[in-house]
C-alpha cells in the first residue's frame, strides 16, 4: 500500500514549496503536507501570529504563494462576488476587488455561501469560480481582471459549491444542477470553452424529482492506465472523463446525490462517498475500467462513517472519515471499521494530516487533534470564537485556518 502512495504522489506531484497551498486539500489534493513544527495547541490568546477580520462571507479554502493568501467572498447577499489578497507575513488585506456583480441575488442555501467553490492558484494567475455565476483569472498583483467566462450556466438550487481544478492548459469543472448536468473544461489562457461533455446518467435518473439530479462534485485529476483521468461525482453516478477532451472513459453507477466530497486515492484503489440520503463511502479498483464499471470494480461498501460534506482522509492503509460529530477510522483493503470516537462537532472541513497528526477543524469554533493508528488517541482540543465551513492551508510551520468570520496565521 506504501509503494503505491509514492507511486501516486510521484506521478502527479507539481514542485511546490513549503511556503505554497495552491489548490483545494493542498498540493495534491489529498490533505496531506509533509510539514514539521506546526501547533498542537492555540486559542485566541494563544499562537495566534495574527487575526485578520474577513468583508463579507465565504466558504472557500485560502490558497497560499508567493507569500499571499488568497480567498474569495460575497457581500450583499451574493449581488457583488470578491476576492481577496492578504499578506502571509502580516495578515494585512493587500487587496479587495469585485469579481462579479448580479443585479438579483443568488439562491443559497443557509449551510451554503455565494462563495464557496476554492480558487486554483498558478504562479502570477489566481482562477477563481463562484459556480454559474462565473470565473475569471486574476493578476495576484493587484486582482485586475484577466478574462472572465460566465456562459457555463446550471441551476445548483443551493448555490456553488465545486471547487476549480487546472491541469497543464485547462480549468475543469463538474456542473451538475437540479436542470442539467455536464462536465466541461475551460482554456487556462484565455477562458474559452474548450469542451463540454453531457453526462451519460441523464437516463438512469430521469424518474427522480429534479432535487436528486443535482450534485457539488470537485474533479480529481490521477493517473491510470498510463493517462490522466477526471473523476468527479455526479448525482447516481461516478464519472471517469479524459481531462483533455471530456471523453467519458467509465463510469460507476450508485444511489445517491448532492455529492460534495472530493474523490481520493492511495495509487491503486479510489475512495468516494455516495452523497446524500443515505451516504455509503465505496472502495473502486483503479485500472482496466471502461464503460459501465459498477459490476466489475467496486471493492467494498460502507454505510458506517460515510461522509455527507467532509472529504474521506487516505493515511497509508486506513482511511478516516467525519461525519457529524463521530469520527471513524476504516481498513482501506476491507472497509472494515477499525474505530469511531465523538469528535468535535459538526464538520464541512477536510481531516488534514501534518506533522504526524489529524488535525479536525469544525463548524462550531473546535478543533481535536488525534493520532493515526488503530486506537482513537486525542492530542489536543482547541477552541477559536467561529469554526470553519473551509479547510485549512499549511506554510512553513503555520496553520492557515479560516472561520465564518477570520483569518488566523496559527503558528507557535
Amino acid at each position: 500500500m506504501i509503494r503505491h502512495c509514492i507511486l501516486f504522489a510521484a506521478a502527479v506531484a507539481i514542485a511546490h514549496s513549503a511556503e505554497e497551498w495552491p489548490r483545494f486539500l493542498g498540493p495534491e489534493g489529498n490533505n496531506h503536507t509533509p510539514a514539521k513544527g506546526l501547533p498542537l495547541e492555540w486559542s485566541e490568546k494563544k499562537n495566534i501570529k495574527w487575526k485578520t477580520p474577513l468583508p463579507g462571507e465565504g466558504w472557500s479554502s485560502p490558497v497560499v504563494g508567493g507569500g499571499r493568501i488568497y480567498c474569495t467572498t460575497a457581500l450583499d447577499d451574493g449581488r457583488s462576488l470578491r476576492a481577496l489578497s492578504v499578506d502571509l507575513a502580516t495578515g494585512k488585506i493587500l487587496w479587495d476587488v469585485e469579481v462579479f456583480a448580479n443585479a438579483e441575488p443568488p439562491v443559497k442555501h443557509k449551510r451554503n455561501s455565494h462563495a464557496s467553490p476554492t480558487p486554483w492558484l498558478e504562479g502570477d494567475r489566481l482562477y477563481v469560480t463562484f459556480g454559474p455565476s462565473g470565473t475569471a483569472c486574476l493578476s495576484t498583483k493587484d486582482g485586475a481582471k484577466l478574462w472572465a467566462n460566465r456562459e457555463l450556466k446550471w441551476d445548483t438550487q443551493n448555490g456553488p459549491g465545486a471547487s476549480v481544478v487546472g491541469t497543464a492548459d485547462l480549468l475543469l469543472f463538474a456542473c451538475d444542477g437540479v436542470d442539467v448536468q455536464f462536465g466541461a473544461a475551460l482554456s487556462k489562457a484565455d477562458g474559452k470553452l474548450v469542451w463540454k461533455t453531457e453526462r451519460s446518467g441523464k437516463a438512469q435518473f430521469a424518474q427522480k424529482p429534479s432535487d436528486m439530479h443535482k450534485a457539488y462534485g470537485t474533479p480529481f485529476v490521477l493517473p491510470v492506465d498510463g493517462q490522466l483521468q477526471s473523476v468527479a461525482t455526479g448525482a447516481q453516478r461516478l464519472y471517469s472523463l479524459d481531462p483533455a477532451t471530456g471523453k467519458e472513459l467509465w463510469f460507476v453507477n450508485y444511489p445517491g446525490f448532492s455529492n460534495v466530497p472530493v474523490p481520493q486515492t492511495d495509487g491503486k484503489t479510489l475512495y468516494i462517498s455516495t452523497g446524500f440520503m443515505k451516504a455509503e463511502l465505496w472502495a473502486i479498483k483503479l485500472g482496466g475500467a471502461t464503460g459501465d464499471a459498477t459490476g466489475s470494480h467496486i471493492l467494498w461498501k460502507q454505510i458506517k462513517g460515510a461522509p455527507t460534506e467532509s472529504t474521506p482522509l487516505v493515511v497509508g492503509d486506513r482511511v478516516y472519515t467525519l461525519n457529524g460529530a463521530t469520527g471513524t477510522c476504516l481498513n482501506a483493503a476491507t472497509g472494515e471499521v477499525i474505530w469511531q470516537s465523538r469528535v468535535g462537532g459538526d464538520f464541512a472541513s477536510t481531516p488534514l494530516l501534518a506533522d504526524g497528526r489529524i488535525y479536525c477543524f469544525d463548524a462550531w469554533g473546535r478543533t481535536d487533534v488525534f493520532a493515526p493508528g488503530d486506537t482513537y488517541k486525542q492530542l489536543a482540543s482547541n477552541r477559536l470564537t467561529d469554526g470553519c465551513m473551509a479547510s485549512p492551508a499549511v506554510v512553513g510551520k503555520a496553520l492557515i485556518v479560516r472561520t465564518k468570520t477570520a483569518l488566523y496565521r496559527i503558528e507557535e
